[in-house]
This record gives C-alpha cells, structure tokens and sequence, in this order.
C-alpha cells in the first residue's frame, strides 16, 4: 500500500505537534509504523492523503456508530450551523438531546452535557464525593476513564492498596485518595468495602471494559459492585463513554439490568462531535450549581451543532439497527472462528453487540488486564500491518477494541475476514 504522502506528513508534523499526533493512541508506534493520514471518510470507508481506500472499523474510536459522512447527521448539523455554532446559553436543542438521553436511561432524572467522556467522568467523581461527602474513589486495573489525575491509577503490591500513579505529573497526594482493585474479583471488592467502606465516595467501573481489550464481566461481579455501594451509602458510577448507545437499553447498564447510580457517556452521544455527559436521579443530581455547591461548567458545554448531531444519531439508533447490527457481528465472529482455527493461530475472537476484539493469546478470552498475555502487542502487529495493506483498518494496538457501525455491509466484515485468512496464511 502507497503511504508516501502518509510518511511525509508525518515527518513534518513531528515538528510541529509532539510524536505528531495529537493522541498517542494514533502513533502506530506499536505495529510496525506511522500514522495514516485521511484526506475523507464516507460510510465504512476512509481515504487516505495517497488514495488508498481503507475498511474502518475504529470509525473515530466509536462515536461513529452510522459511519463516516452520514447524510442525515451532516444535514443536521448543517442546518444548526446556519443560525450559530455556539451561543453560552440555553437552547432548546440541548433540552431535546436531554430528554432522548433519559427515554434510553429511565433512571437519570437529570442530565449534564459536557465536551468529552474524560470531563464526564472527572465530573462523576467530584459529584460522587460532594453528594457523600467522603474521599475514597474505588477503580479498577484493566478500566480507563479518561485522562483524570485521580483516576490515572494502577495497582501496587500486595492485595489491596492505594495504587500508583500510571504517568508522571500526577501527585501523590492526587492518588492518595484512589483504591486499586481487580476486575472480576469479589473477595477483594468485599476486602476493600470491609476495611474503607466508611470512606467510599463511589466505586467507578467500565461495566463493560473496552479500553484495555474487550474483559466482559459476569453479571454477578457488577451485582456485587450494586449491592456493597448500596449497603455502604456509596455511589456506583458506571463510565458508558463507549458502552453506551450500543445497547437497545441503553448501555451495558440496561443491558444488564443493573443500575448505576450515576452513569458517564460519550463517543455515540455526540454522532462524531465533542459531548460527554453524565446523568443520575434528582437527589444526586441537585448537588451540582447552579442548584448545589459542586462545581461545574464549560463554555462549548451544549453547544447548538453537537446537541444536532447527538439528536440526529440517537433518533437513527432504532431497534431495526441493534438487530442489524448484532446479526453482522455474528456473521463476523462465525467466520473469524474459522480462520483463527484453521490455523490455530493464538488469538481468540470477542464480541458482544456491535463492539470486538482480537483477544492475543490461547487461553480463554481474560476478563481482568493481568490475564492478557505480555507479548499481546507482538501477536497482534503483524496482523494489523497484514490486514492494513490489504484495505482493512484496525486500530493500531492490541488493547483497542473494534467497531461496527450501521455502514458497515456483510461484504466489508467478510472480506476482512478472507484478507485474515491470506494474512495467517503467510504468518504461518
């Protein structure tokens, strides 16, 4: 695949912008190379700035959940623009996207927008520590929420402890506050809850973890989470920054039928735009100003053209598009079985919904990030690169899962497949 306009790009950004990316996410550093530079999307596909045509399935990291360029979101959009894109004030598309939210989370009351899931989050935890008027925030290794000082946390030694920070610049006295556990492990969330429930603000949890692989959890380990927060006077906070909207009910929460407290989103909310939100029943949510004493605000919070796009993409989002969805899923894991089998090839496929995951390794697919093989990285970067130059585009790391949207057709999920099957074929 040509990629000199890519490379040349590339080689002049990084004067410019550091790593010259604006996301380390989108370096390629792990799989063999350098960031491809699109020039236009539409639907399933991308166009890169040398005229290759590329099978997306990051589509944005997940908002995209119609694909690229939707004629509908675009009109939308383009309609808001024409009266202003952004006015610091009340409008009644915020109050619109407000109630549509709430019709697909029957338990929010209240809804704050803001500009990003990582804001959303950050947000849920100040509110979680005024409303309880305690410190203590329970995370969990294996779950990403953004980059948040306090939540930039990873374990320590021994059984249970107050963690580490995962990058420099994060004070100690930052963390300090931040409890480590492991997913899917009830003994030790009962260890913590035993020893520092008196001191839990919240327990915040990807309910359905897909930042570090795709660890799907058994639906007993969240109920536990539930019933420890309620027996505690905690709150339990659910980030649903790529779950959400990728559930008939909602998010993974509904999906479940397990009820956070307060629930973040993101990604689909905004239909490929800035928005986050966080939403919860009225008693929690009227701690927040300008009603309570948390503080909390941002100046393009709301803003007229993303409450456009978020309303237009969720009124799209019918039942007939989960089943679409989930029905194409199924047609890629079948086949993505069969290859990977046929030549046993340690890597195993997960899915659940629209979302999936080349799990690197034997064994069963992990449902905690100490069970993903160390060389994860390694098995996967050939097969990126591999599928990559026969048109078809993973995100460029073994821990980032994969996206369908409604764009995608049966042709693109099986001719991934048929390009997988020519990869192993030559990796062999």
């Amino acid at each position: 695949m040509e990629r000199t306009n890519s490379n040349r790009l590339h080689d002049e950004a990084s004067n410019h912008l550091v790593g010259g990316v604006n996301s380390p996410v989108r370096a390629f550093k792990s799989v063999h190379g350098t960031p491809i530079y699109f020039q236009k999307a539409s639907g399933a596909i991308v166009t890169d700035v040398d005229g290759n045509d590329l099978v997306d399935f990051i589509q944005s990291w997940g908002p995209l959940i119609h694909g690229h360029s939707h004629p509908q979101i675009i009109g939308a959009i383009t309609e808001k623009m024409q009266n202003g894109t952004s006015f610091g004030a009340p409008h009644t598309g915020e109050l619109e996207l407000a109630k549509k939210v709430k019709g697909r989370f029957p338990f929010m009351d209240k809804v704050r927008f803001v500009n990003s899931g990582t804001e959303a989050v950050m947000s849920t935890v100040r509110l979680a520590r005024g409303f309880t008027g305690r410190d203590l925030i329970v995370k969990f290794d294996g779950c990403y929420h953004g980059h948040v000082d306090s939540l930039m946390v990873k374990a320590g030694s021994g059984l249970a402890t107050f963690g580490i920070a995962s990058s420099p610049g994060i004070p100690k006295d930052t963390i300090s506050t931040t409890l480590v556990a492991t997913l899917d492990d009830e003994e030790l969330i009962e260890f913590l809850f035993s020893e520092h429930g008196h001191e839990i603000a919240a327990v915040v949890i990807e309910p359905l973890p897909a930042n570090n692989g795709l660890l799907i959890q058994r639906t007993e380990f969240l109920n536990t989470l539930r019933r420890l927060c309620t027996d505690h006077g905690a709150l339990l906070i659910f980030d649903e920054v790529i779950s959400g909207f990728r559930f008939p009910e909602g998010g993974y929460g509904g999906h479940v039928q397990i009820e956070p407290d307060i629930t973040a989103l993101g990604k689909v909310i905004g239909g490929g735009l800035p928005v986050g939100a966080y939403g919860a029943r009225s008693e929690i949510m009227d701690k927040l100003s300008p009603l309570g004493p948390v503080y909390q605000a941002g100046t393009l919070s709301g803003n007229p053209i993303a409450m456009a796009a978020g309303m237009e993409t969720l009124e799209m989002l019918t039942d007939r598009s989960y089943h679409d969805l989930d029905s194409l899923g199924a047609i890629l894991e079948s086949a993505a079985n069969v290859v990977l089998e046929k030549y046993n090839y340690p890597m195993r496929f997960v899915r659940i919904g629209s979302l999936f995951w080349f799990s690197p390794g034997d064994a069963t697919p992990p449902s905690r990030a100490d069970q993903i093989p160390s060389d994860a990285g390694v098995m996967f970067a050939n097969v990126h690169q591999g599928l990559l130059e026969r048109g078809y585009m993973l995100a460029p790391s073994a821990y980032e899962i994969g996206f369908l949207s409604t764009a995608h057709k049966e042709e693109h999920v099986l001719g991934m497949v048929s390009a997988l099957d020519d990869v192993l074929k030559n990796l062999m």
